[in-house]
């Protein structure tokens, strides 16, 4: 996936569109990150994103980049579908790693430790 597409995605949008991706996020993120795990490396960094990203104390700015790149991460019809082995995450990997690397300043410590503990229970 290109950086230009990436930038697509994780680009601003209204408070409306926000709250509806929010809403995707918190439906669709366990069942997605529990197929996801094997697939993506930095499963850690993913779940504290989302910590993160629900965290009212997250700038907006930052959640609204977070939300972008885990609403991607939820559709099962993206890019590359999410069903086609040892594929399906590849474009979910670039839009994560790019979301993760403007934002990494602010997942903080807290969040780290909530995904620890969910991954643990997981």
């Amino acid at each position: 996936m290109n950086e230009a597409k990436i930038t697509e995605i994780l680009a601003p949008v209204s408070p409306s569109e926000d709250v509806r991706r929010e809403k995707r996020v918190r439906a669709g993120f366990w069942r997605t990150a529990r197929r996801a795990a094997k697939h993506i490396p930095f499963m850690e960094d993913v779940v504290a994103s989302y910590y993160a990203a629900l965290d009212s104390r997250t700038p907006l700015r930052v959640r609204g980049t977070l939300l972008a790149a885990l609403a991607y991460f939820v559709m099962p019809l993206d890019m590359i579908p999410d069903f086609i082995a040892a594929f399906g995450f590849t474009d979910d990997i670039a839009v994560l790693t790019g979301a993760i690397a403007a934002i990494r300043g602010h997942i903080r410590p807290e969040h780290r430790q909530a995904a620890r503990e969910a991954l643990d229970a997981k």
